[in-house]
């Protein structure tokens, strides 16, 4: 198969406010409704979201995070590892915070920091790096045959378009906090963590965890499609028709309530 290469992905796609606002409800309530159907059973979800700084990742989260039930989902942002942290293998720390059964977790980057970040800015030794592609792949079989369904998301965004991102954050008092040095220091190496992205893209996407490229050059696009993609994966060979009402609820609101329900929670 040959190297994907992020040059040449059209960053062109857009969609206006009135299909955006549409679509996206649209997908939210089915969303809602995968949620619904996972719940008591054997299935979760693993979803990560990689890409560009300011390429979207926290606003295409909220979409998901708005309308899905906190008890059974959980965003968990990816900063670099405390001293603890370090002390063990670097999947360690993520090995805590995945999924139970019937739960859908999204990492706000993940353990492909290993061979972006830590690469470029050599918080790994070339050996430790290079050894990760592997690692990773196996960690991620591991979950799938356990029957995980694995979702990796990279928000992509041209140079032009993070860089005009990147002066309104710093003129916005409300958004400044978002951006940090670090940020700008990474946007004059993109050229590295161009190579390091397509590296990861190349070496770590399989059968069964795929990666999805999203071009993010407009936001409503990308919350859309990347939604789309959540929906569409999470929600296949699901029955998604709401659960009946259970014969005691039915009876407790019937006694206490003083109303008759149908096993579909209408009148019978």
């Amino acid at each position: 198969m040959p190297r994907l290469r992020l040059k040449n992905i059209d960053l062109s796609e857009r969609l206006d406010s009135a299909t955006y606002q549409k679509k996206l409800t649209q997908l939210q309530d089915k969303l809602m409704l995968i949620q619904q159907a996972y719940l008591g059973t054997r299935e979760r979800a693993i979803i990560v979201f990689e890409g560009w700084d300011a390429a979207g990742k926290g606003g295409t989260i909220r979409c998901l995070s708005s309308v899905l039930d906190p008890r059974g989902f959980k965003v968990w942002p990816i900063a670099a590892p405390t001293p603890s942290e370090q002390a063990h293998h670097y999947l360690h720390r993520f090995w805590t915070r995945l999924p139970a059964h019937g739960e859908m977790a999204v990492f706000d980057r993940s353990w492909y920091g290993r061979v972006l970040v830590e690469r470029i800015e050599g918080f790994a030794k070339p050996s430790e790096w290079r050894r990760a592609y592997d690692e990773i792949n196996q960690f991620e079989a591991l979950h799938r045959a356990d029957g995980a369904r694995i979702i990796k998301i990279f928000l992509h965004v041209s140079a032009d378009v993070q860089r005009e991102r990147f002066i309104r954050r710093i003129q916005d008092p409300l958004k400044r906090w978002k951006l940090t040095y670090e940020d700008i220091r990474n946007w004059r190496q993109r050229d590295a963590y161009e190579e390091a992205i397509e590296d990861m893209l190349d070496r770590t996407s399989t059968k069964d965890a795929p990666w999805h490229v999203v071009p993010a050059n407009d936001k409503q696009f990308a919350r859309v499609h990347s939604l789309k993609i959540i929906a569409d994966v999470l929600g296949k060979g699901i029955d998604t028709t709401p659960k009946p009402v259970p014969p005691d609820l039915r009876e407790a609101a019937r006694e206490h309530l003083g109303i008759a329900l149908g096993a579909k929670g209408d009148k019978p």
